[in-house]
């Protein structure tokens, strides 16, 4: 981002409260998620162009602008009272700073003058903020408003984004501001500081790659939050390299390409339709990491890569940087160093390229069909893998998916296909927690206004936040929000019977009408028990463009190809046959 310095007319000393609201502008917020607390901060800030979205519980805003920064590259502001609604930002938090998403939250604190005496929701905010966000700080006074400001936001976007907080006693934003800073360099777009990797590092890293007999890059979310996609078709397209995904960097390459292995990790088991992909990906001999955390469920419980392989990984965040594989370090941008790392290849010898891209493209096996991928006897109900294929069929590469976590985030990673580089596909997997499916469907949409926004959640993930619908009808979020209906807690049940053989009374879950939830709501409800009706309901929301609730009821015992699982049932589909 090329940062300008935008002058201020004089004006007149405003509150702490207005200064805040004017700041946030000038520095090119677009939006604030809260209810109506602080007060005076959101009655200033309807005297300004950033737009308020009031939404019914705190958990489900936070959510919200996790996925507006995921999408828009830029910050949105979360607010809160103190005490319990504080307590209702931590889980949205937590998954943001494990997922590297920047949001700056500004939260009501107690006055000073009755801090420590059992004042009205009094809680010590700084201790309950302290894990899970970069940086939490009390403005004290009125003259550090602009300093605190700005550091919220440099503190959320520099280096590894992340969340922050500022908390705020009231009677303080009733205070006279200091006269505001004449010049403002906007700090809400991310990554705010950008540089480039160690350059000897990266031309040792080229010799590496160059040399490989079983090159592999592994993209994660890293890639996303770099924009970072020019270069990595650069380095899939003209030097010939093999890209997987982690389920946060999907959608990072064009799936449909012959070097494109899809969604690796946990979920190349024996019903992936890209399984055959996991011996190649074993027996790579240089593995390029970009912008991946090596987390448990990216790397299949860390057994998916040969130890002896030569690691490289690029990460903005040093710490990062070989945490599970000793590895080249390069440290810095996605963006700007994998550039620097297709301009260092293109005058690396080699194999010819485009003679190694053939060579590799025939070790490589093609994905399976569908129906060779799912077990046993489709005719228990409708599968969600068919669900998942309906809405590849009908929605394009401009639309942006979303899944909830559990085992919606599965089907979409495993079944969702990304037609073209930068196709967006939002999950969360920070933390995984469920409940985030429905927030992050509204966050999207107020990023793109423009785009399809359709999302797949679970009975059990869509019953913590369907409160969100009236949010999405009050504000004309036109989102598609696909109700999973198995009537259990799938992935609990499932894994409680690999481990323990046996599931507890915490997995069946009521006979809802989510649709008719949606109607009461205001929006569009409608239900889907076979794979016609749920085309037919999908293209009538795509064409009526209200917020819509397709209850759709899948067989309860399908499950997605989560390596865990395989020994649910392990001789039920047959195992693909590996490439050469």
């Amino acid at each position: 981002m090329v940062t300008v310095a935008i002058p201020i007319a004089g004006c007149v000393m405003p509150t702490v409260a207005e200064a805040i609201a004017g700041f946030l502008q000038r520095h090119g917020v677009e939006l604030a998620v809260g209810q109506s607390l602080p007060s005076a901060l959101h009655l200033a800030l309807e005297d300004t162009t950033i737009r308020q979205v009031h939404v019914r519980t705190e958990n489900a805003g936070t959510a919200m602008c996790d996925a507006y920064a995921r999408i828009a590259g830029r910050v949105a502001i979360m607010t809160a009272q103190n005490g319990p609604a504080a307590t209702l930002l931590v889980p949205g938090l937590a998954e943001a700073l494990k997922a590297s998403v920047p949001i700056v939250c500004i939260v009501q604190d107690v006055n000073a003058a009755d801090r420590d005496r059992n004042a009205f929701q009094e809680l010590d905010h700084t201790a309950l903020f302290a894990g899970c966000t970069k940086w939490v700080r009390r403005l004290e006074t009125a003259d550090r408003v602009y300093d605190y400001v700005n550091l919220a936001l440099t503190y959320a976007t520099t280096g590894r984004p992340g969340p922050t907080v500022l908390l705020i006693p009231p009677g303080i934003l009733g205070h006279e501001a200091p006269p505001p800073p004449r010049r403002v360099f906007p700090r809400t777009a991310f990554p705010l500081d950008r540089s480039v990797a160690d350059p000897s590092l990266i031309a040792e890293a080229a010799r590496l790659i160059a040399g490989a007999r079983r090159p592999l890059v592994v993209a994660g979310g890293g890639v996303h939050a770099s924009g970072a996609y020019a270069w990595l078709d650069r380095l899939q397209g003209e030097f010939g390299l093999p890209v997987a995904t982690t389920v946060m960097g999907k959608g990072a390459v064009d799936e449909t390409r012959p070097l494109s292995l899809g969604v690796a990790g946990f979920l190349l088991g024996r019903a992936a339709m890209n399984r055959s992909v996991r011996d190649y990906v074993a027996k790579a001999d240089v593995v390029l990491l970009v912008g991946t955390r090596t987390s448990q469920n990216g790397t299949d419980g860390w057994s998916l890569f040969d130890p002896a392989a030569a690691f490289i990984h690029l990460d903005i965040d040093g710490t990062e940087v070989g945490r599970t594989y000793d590895a080249l370090r390069l440290v810095g941008d996605i963006g700007l160093s994998l550039q620097a790392l297709v301009n260092a290849l293109g005058t690396t010898a080699a194999e010819t390229w485009a003679d190694r891209a053939v060579r590799l493209a025939a070790e490589i096996p093609a994905p399976r069909s569908l129906e060779a991928c799912i077990p046993g006897d489709a005719a228990r109900g409708l599968r969600p893998e068919r669900v998942i294929e309906a809405t590849n069929r009908l929605v394009d590469d401009s639309a942006v998916l979303v899944a909830d976590a559990s085992y919606a985030s599965a089907w979409l990673a495993a079944y969702g296909v990304a037609r073209r580089s930068g196709m967006r596909f939002l999950t969360p997997r920070g933390l995984a927690g469920l409940g985030w499916g429905l927030p992050f469907m509204l966050g999207a949409k107020l990023a793109r206004p423009d785009a399809t926004v359709i999302g797949i959640t679970g009975d059990g993930g869509f019953a913590h936040v369907w409160s969100e619908l009236e949010t999405a009808h009050r504000c004309g979020l036109d989102v598609i929000c696909v109700v999973l209906k198995n009537g259990v807690l799938g992935y609990q049940r499932d894994a409680e019977l690999v481990k323990f053989g046996r599931h507890t009374q915490a997995i069946p879950i009521a006979d809802i009408d989510h649709a008719a939830i949606a109607r009461a709501c205001g929006c569009v409800g409608m239900a889907a028990a076979t794979v016609p009706a749920f085309e037919a309901a999908l293209e009538s929301a795509l064409a009526h463009r209200r917020p819509t609730v397709i209850d759709v009821a899948v067989d309860p015992a399908a499950y997605p190809p989560v390596t865990l699982l395989d020994k649910l049932h392990p001789a039920e589909t047959p195992e693909p046959v590996a490439g050469p």
